[in-house]
């Protein structure tokens, strides 16, 4: 016997869509591949209530998606044959006992075409803020109606679901956050590896078997030659393998200036700039004056050197 009122008479609550939107779009799930656990607890409800169908069922502005689905064919439906557009919005287990001869849904084409819904019922999925984000449901083709304990069964495997929800967004919110904070280490790491960068006053160059340990103090110019660097310090040269560019990461940049594609120099070793050409406080011979290092200075540098130097 039915109830002398049905749940379809009961006033519908009224929503703010743009707000209901932003809520569903927050947890990322709509268009999202099956999962398990959305597919038992969509299985147990019609074994519970004893329907051919259940739906896990996501009202966006235009449609009802399918998030699992039991019984039922395609992944979505137009919103305005939906009923759970009207179900999400109830404050309880929503009843449809026979569709074909209610008048607000004898001409849906979901009732008169297939799957040919006559039965409906759906408890309403609502976020933790209080939005309705569609509903879990069960729906058969023939008229009937739910005992007391398939709606209590109905209204917990809904609160399960929205549980998972939450779970599932909670878990993507901490994976975005990690990412973030991924990027601030990195960027923090980089910071730190350019401050140490410019910041460091040594650096060690292999010599045949064994490592040189050389002050970036000590050096006057560095010089490529071909796949071989030379390293000109104020007691020695040494012969590195390897590039320009790899070295000029290793110095310090606060003291040393690209001058040419050939050379980089120290810049307090400087001591004049005559026309295209640098002289480099040279290294002392005992007996003898200091003679100047002469070093080429290309046409491209020029500005950069001549910017970096403080002139009167």
């Amino acid at each position: 016997m039915k109830p002398s009122k049905s749940p379809t008479d009961a006033p519908l609550r009224q929503v703010n869509e743009a707000e209901r939107m932003e809520s569903l779009a927050s947890y990322q799930i709509l268009d999202t591949e099956p999962e398990q656990i959305f597919n038992d607890l969509t299985q147990l409800s019609a074994f519970i209530c004893g329907t051919p169908m259940a739906l896990v069922s996501l009202i966006d502005d235009e449609r009802q998606w399918f998030k699992a689905k039991v019984g039922m064919e395609p992944n979505e439906t137009p919103r305005e044959h939906s009923f759970c557009q009207h179900a999400m919005r109830a404050s309880d287990v929503y009843e449809v006992y026979d569709a074909a001869s209610d008048p607000r849904f004898a001409d849906n084409p979901l009732v008169t075409g297939s799957p040919n819904i006559r039965f409906y019922a759906g408890a309403p999925l609502l976020s933790a803020e209080g939005q309705p984000l569609g509903t879990l449901c069960t729906l058969d083709t023939v008229p009937r109606q739910l005992s007391t304990d398939q709606r209590d069964a109905l209204r917990m495997l809904a609160r399960q679901v929205m549980a998972h929800l939450e779970l599932r967004r909670i878990r993507l919110q901490l994976e975005d956050e990690r990412q973030k904070l991924d990027g601030v280490l990195r960027m923090a790491n980089n910071t730190g590896e350019a401050l140490y960068a410019n910041s460091r006053n040594e650096i060690f160059v292999k010599q045949e078997q064994r490592l040189v340990r050389v002050s970036t103090a000590d050096l006057q110019y560095v010089e490529a030659l071909g796949d071989y660097v030379n390293l000109h310090t104020t007691r020695e040269r040494l012969t590195v393998y390897g590039t320009m560019k790899d070295l000029e990461t290793k110095l310090p940049g606060r003291d040393f200036a690209r001058i040419h594609r050939k050379y980089i120099v120290r810049l307090d070793r400087i001591v004049a700039i005559e026309a295209d050409a640098a002289l480099l406080d040279g290294n002392a011979v005992a007996g003898q004056s200091r003679t100047p290092v002469r070093v080429p200075i290309g046409s491209s540098y020029k500005a950069g050197l001549l910017s970096r130097l403080t002139l009167v």
